[in-house]
Formats: structure tokens, C-alpha cells, sequence
């Protein structure tokens, strides 16, 4: 796993560790699993930090976004649309021709395995359209 850019002096996987930390609830937690899952799902992943403190994980362009919000933990996937999603895991933007989002509420379960599905399945598709 790579990182990009410094921010303050640190970098995208501090700053997202730092955020983990100041969440200190389910957020936290959940967006701490979203990372390893991540993680697991890609080993050439790279940790960013955009839009003034949204973590963003990439390879061969954007993969998915990490927001956290009051009531909910939100996993945007740049080019959603345009994956498979055998599992209905998007169930928010979906109105859109590009994008689409998970939103996890405090107790829900993740479905790791169609996720680290959706991940490559991400991944596969940023790479298809590299090598044109």
C-alpha cells in the first residue's frame, strides 16, 4: 500500500489514522474495518487525503471515498454504475450515471466478502480503462 501527498506534514495514512482516532465511536470503528477490508482486497491500494479530510483510496484512479457523517458511514464508489453488484450492496446515489454509496448505520454488518468483491471488482475496472 502506497501513500500520496503530505498534508501539515503528514501523510494520507495519518491523517486517516488521526480521523479513526477523533471519531472514537462505531464511526471509527467501521471506517477502521472499511480500511482493512480495503486493505485486504487490494494490496496495491493508495491512501489519499482530498477535499479538506475525506479519505480516498485509489489504484489507476479512484476507488472509493471513506466519509463519516452523524448517523452514517458512507463508502462512495467513484465509478459505481458501471460495477457489478451482484450482492446489492449501493444503496445510496443510486439516481446518478456515475457514482454510487453504501451508507452503514451503527449496527449493521458488513457483507466483507461481496465488499472486497466490489473493491477489485473496482480495481479491475480502473485498470481496463488504463490500458486503453
Amino acid at each position: 500500500m502506497k501513500n500520496t501527498g503530505l498534508q501539515d506534514g503528514k501523510s494520507p495514512t495519518e491523517l486517516i489514522d488521526e480521523r479513526i482516532r477523533e471519531l472514537g465511536d462505531w464511526r471509527g470503528e467501521m471506517l477502521s474495518r472499511i480500511r482493512e477490508l480495503i486493505r485486504k482486497a487490494d494490496s496495491e491500494v493508495v491512501e489519499e487525503w482530498k477535499w479538506r479530510g475525506v479519505p480516498v483510496w485509489s489504484h489507476d484512479g479512484i476507488l472509493c471515498t471513506g466519509e463519516t457523517y452523524k448517523s452514517v458511514v458512507k463508502m462512495t464508489f467513484a465509478k459505481g454504475a458501471s460495477l457489478p453488484d451482484p450482492s446489492k450492496l449501493f444503496n445510496s446515489s443510486l439516481e446518478g450515471n456515475t457514482r454510487r454509496a453504501i451508507d452503514i448505520h451503527e449496527g449493521e454488518a458488513l457483507d466483507e466478502t461481496a465488499l472486497k468483491a466490489l473493491i477489485q471488482a473496482a480495481v479491475a475496472l480502473n485498470q481496463s480503462k488504463k490500458k486503453r
